[in-house]
């Protein structure tokens, strides 16, 4: 696999967390998780997008 389909799998994958994440923090429902859990995912996916999206860019930047 290549590096730059890694972090394009790993950009959707913290994309997605973010989202469950936030999803619960606004409509508050899916009571099965925790606020705070809520607030991790949140946190966490928002950081993964970020560096996913940095490394992404550099390694596109590098290729053209």
């Amino acid at each position: 696999m290549d590096k730059s389909t890694k972090h394009v799998v790993g950009l959707i994958g913290s994309f997605l967390i973010f989202a469950v994440g936030l999803f619960r923090i606004v409509t508050e429902s899916l009571s099965s998780t925790p606020l705070f859990v809520a607030y991790i995912f949140a946190i966490t996916g928002f950081i993964g997008v970020i560096a996913n999206g940095v490394e992404l860019g550099k390694r596109k930047k590098l290729n053209s």
